[in-house]
């Protein structure tokens, strides 16, 4: 019993170094040269440079579409005001 808790023990020591050393691998690659750090970092900054243009473009267009849906209904006081806004956005376009 006693021998075999401890190669039971030698195995789960072994295990835990194997996994530590590739751990530290890992991380060495991540981390890499200052240049690849840089790299990634210039992409992943143009890609959600990106990103965000293309999502503020469509929520933008999806406001102005709803507030001139609400100014088709007429209202009284408030439809005054979003025509006007949408005017202006629409003038910038031009």
């Amino acid at each position: 019993m006693f021998k075999m808790r401890k190669l039971l023990n030698e195995n789960i020591e072994k295990l835990l170094n194997i996994l530590e050393e590739k751990n530290i691998e890992e991380l060495i690659y991540i981390l890499g040269s200052k240049r690849e750090i840089a790299k990634r970092n210039f992409f992943a900054g143009i890609f959600r440079g990106i990103g965000i243009g293309i999502g503020v473009t469509i929520i933008t267009a999806i406001i102005i579409y709803l507030l001139q849906r609400l100014v088709r209904l007429n209202l009284p006081v408030i439809g005054k005001y979003i025509l006007d806004i949408v005017q202006i956005v629409e003038g910038l376009n031009r």
